[in-house]
Parts: C-alpha cells; sequence; structure tokens
C-alpha cells in the first residue's frame, strides 16, 4: 500500500518496493508527458544520473509509444576532468541508460573537459534559456544535494544557472557507497552542475529516493526548516513537485513523533 503525505507544498509517496516506486515515478512522468505534448509541440526535460534512478529509467525506457522525437533532453551535472569514456561520467551514463534508447529529438551534453569551463557553463545556461526546461528528474544525495548542489555551495537565489563546484567528502564518499568508484581518491573533486534556481524554474518535478543510505537526507528533507543547509527542502517550495520513496530510505519516517507533516491522506 502506497503512503501519501505532504509537507509545505511538497508530496511524498512511499512505496513497498524500490522497483515498485521507480515503475509508478515513470507511469507519473510518462502521463505527464503525454499530457504537455497535447499542448506544446516539444518538452525539455532534465535527467539524474545515479543508481538511484536505475529503476525509474529503466520503466521510463519503456513507454515507447511517447513522440520522444518530441523532446529534448539535457542532465543536470557531470564531474570534472573524468576521461571522456569513463563509465562514471554522468553524461555516459544516461546514454547508456535511456538516451541510445529512444529518439529524442535532441540531447545536450555537459562537458566536464572542456578546457574553458566557464565557457561551458555559458554555453549550456544558453541552451537552457532557448530550452526552458518542462519537467526535472532528479534525486537527492546523502547530504541532502540536488543536482552538485552541496549545502556549502548551494544557493536558493543564485544567480547562475550553471556553474562549477567543489564537492565535499560527504557527497563524494556518496559515489563509493553506490559504488561507482572503489575509493574517496579516485572521486573527483570538482563538477558542473546546474543551480537550485535552474533545477526550481521547471514546471514539474520529480523526484526518486530510494534505499537506506538516503533516510537521513529524506528525513532532513521533510523535517528541517527550509535552508541551503539542506538544499533538498526547496522542493518544500515548489508548486508542483513530488518525492518517490520506498521502505528502506523513509523508515525514519515511520515513526510520526519526530516528524512534522502538514497533512496525511
Amino acid at each position: 500500500m502506497t503512503q501519501i503525505f505532504k509537507k509545505d507544498q511538497l508530496e511524498i509517496r512511499v512505496y513497498p518496493t524500490r522497483k515498485g516506486m521507480g515503475v509508478s515515478a515513470a507511469n507519473d512522468v510518462a502521463v505527464t508527458i503525454r499530457i504537455l505534448l497535447l499542448h506544446k509541440p516539444a518538452l525539455n526535460m532534465i535527467f539524474a544520473s545515479a543508481p538511484s534512478q536505475n529503476e525509474f529509467l529503466d520503466a521510463l525506457r519503456a513507454h515507447t509509444d511517447i513522440e520522444w522525437e518530441r523532446i529534448n533532453a539535457f542532465h543536470m551535472d557531470e564531474y570534472v576532468g573524468l576521461p571522456a569514456e569513463a563509465p562514471q561520467a554522468f553524461g555516459n551514463f544516461l546514454k547508456k541508460k535511456i538516451f541510445d534508447g529512444l529518439p529524442f529529438g535532441a540531447v545536450h551534453y555537459l562537458n566536464g573537459n572542456h578546457p574553458d569551463l566557464k565557457e561551458e557553463c555559458r554555453r549550456y545556461t544558453a541552451l537552457l534559456r532557448q530550452h526552458p526546461a518542462d519537467l526535472v528528474c532528479m534525486g537527492i544525495g546523502e547530504n541532502g544535494h540536488i543536482a552538485f548542489n552541496d549545502p556549502h555551495v548551494a544557493s536558493f537565489e543564485d544567480s547562475e544557472s550553471v556553474k562549477v563546484v567543489d564537492l565535499d567528502e560527504r557527497c563524494r564518499m556518496q559515489q563509493v557507497h553506490d559504488g561507482c568508484f572503489a575509493s574517496l581518491e579516485e572521486v573527483p573533486t570538482h563538477a558542473l552542475t546546474l543551480t537550485v534556481p535552474a533545477l526550481m524554474s521547471a514546471s514539474r518535478l520529480f523526484c526518486m529516493v530510494p534505499g537506506k543510505t538516503k533516510a537521513w537526507a529524506l528525513y532532513h528533507t521533510v523535517t528541517d526548516p527550509v535552508s541551503e543547509n539542506i538544499p533538498a527542502t526547496s522542493l518544500r517550495r515548489h508548486k508542483c513537485a513530488v518525492i518517490y520513496a520506498d521502505m528502506d530510505s523513509a523508515y525514519m519516517l515511520a515513526d510520526p513523533s519526530p516528524v512534522s507533516v502538514d497533512s496525511f491522506r
């Protein structure tokens, strides 16, 4: 049985299984795409790259009846300095998981190896302005980040849309926990990221947060004051954002005593 509750404007849905969470999220995204395409000639989508997105991306890829050629795809962050062919590169992850499997109208990649990273930020910012985001499919990091907006670099009022950031140690350790790198020393120290305002500018946000390693982040996203200390709390101010969780990620919310939510349904 799915549990649904709200905190501020954010809806949180908790599913019995991780697979069920991913399938439900993909179905909701697919329905939203079909409705929007009735009224718009094209859509722009931003995708996250992480193992937490696997079940969702696998399920979304099965919706082959969508007019994907009317959709432009972006990804929200990329490491700086990884070899172009590295499987850990987020563009390569998404290319394998979904971009090569569906006939998108266009796919726009961030280049973490550009010789002038500020110029790369300007290039991608221009693309985002030309193609304002309709949907963001995202996750939350173990430290509460969204994209690579770690607490020490996140700004809810950022004047930039894309920027270079240094990654905090907890963020980098998540990549080890996810099995993407064998040790902390292998994880890049810097990345390109879409900023919080760039993500929040989309009309609809779908946030997939499964697994026990995300329980702390999910709990504090729901219960902490809205601030850059937990960047994901910004989701609570968005008019159309949904978190999809499983029982593992939501276990800290199971005891209602420490959690203040606005309403249960």
